[in-house]
């Protein structure tokens, strides 16, 4: 299945849909009988993002379909570009674009290689002091999954912050 399908189907059928964002009848993906918690979908993306090898159309297409809530309202110039990145195997031109689009306000801060590991620290205060701030971390051998890696967790803390916001008086 090709990401520009992916993206047809985004637009055509939802599944199952949690206030703003949607997610998509895909193998990782919520269904109405699978899995109804978020945290647990984003769990299980991390889990197989750490347990690939490498990147491929499959999984990435999984990830955009279940954990990117923003790619279904854009416009069509800014989901080619990632299609087109993708069909071509520009791996991490493709997971920069997502972090492009996908989580508002979140900013690569830090890419560094260590010991075999690539680690990737996404910020949505990418001025603040390192120790000051709330950073989206995550690590893997192969460098467009540590950036989905990260991108995974942006979007677990995002929805922990409103779940806080919703339910202070």
């Amino acid at each position: 299945m090709s990401i520009s399908s992916i993206f047809q189907r985004m637009t055509e059928k939802p599944v199952h849909s949690w206030g703003r964002g949607m997610a998509f009848d895909m193998d990782l993906a919520v269904s109405d009988h699978a899995v109804s918690d978020r945290a647990a979908l984003l769990d299980r993306f991390d889990d197989a993002l750490r347990a690939a090898s490498e990147l491929n159309l499959s999984l990435l297409s999984k990830i955009v379909a279940g954990a990117c809530t923003r790619i279904p309202i854009l416009a069509g110039a800014q989901k080619h570009r990632i299609t087109r990145l993708a069909e071509v195997g520009a791996w991490n031109d493709a997971a920069f674009a997502l972090i492009d689009l996908e989580p508002p306000n979140w900013k690569v801060r830090r890419l560094a290689y260590e010991d075999g590991e690539w680690f990737c620290c996404l910020s949505r205060q990418p001025n603040l002091p390192m120790t000051l701030d709330d950073c989206a971390e995550a690590t893997h051998a192969v460098l467009p999954l540590a950036i989905l890696r990260a991108l995974v967790e942006a979007r677990r803390m995002a929805r922990v912050t409103t779940e806080i916001r919703s339910t202070v008086p």
